[in-house]
């Protein structure tokens, strides 16, 4: 019988390594969480209406972190879609939120 390493199933089977599903797409948590500090630090400069938003996104990264528990992904996915229409089109902030969304395999 082999060995197969399945990274990043989702699904009901919860199956992946050692029984989980990486939410994060195999990226490091610390990685993400800086790109979400970027998309504060960048929306303060280019929309600082839209920095709750970004607020959001980062503060649901960190709780996921600091909890061990998975983040809130519709609040996220809803937080950067926001964004995403407030922002100018070729803006650093919509270049972070969609490394943001493919990392996060939204």
């Amino acid at each position: 019988m082999g060995t197969y390493n399945i990274r990043n199933v989702n699904g009901p089977a919860n199956i992946g390594d050692n029984g989980r599903i990486e939410i994060h797409n195999g990226a490091d948590p610390a990685v993400v969480l800086r790109l979400a500090a970027q998309l504060v630090e960048r929306l303060r400069i280019d929309n600082p209406r839209l920095v709750p938003q970004g607020q959001i996104i980062e503060g649901e990264l960190a709780a996921a972190g600091q909890d061990g528990l998975p983040e809130n992904r519709g609040r996220i996915r809803s937080a950067l879609e926001t964004i995403g229409i407030g922002v100018a089109a070729g803006s650093g902030s919509l270049a972070l939120v969609q490394e943001l969304t493919r990392v996060l395999g939204l």
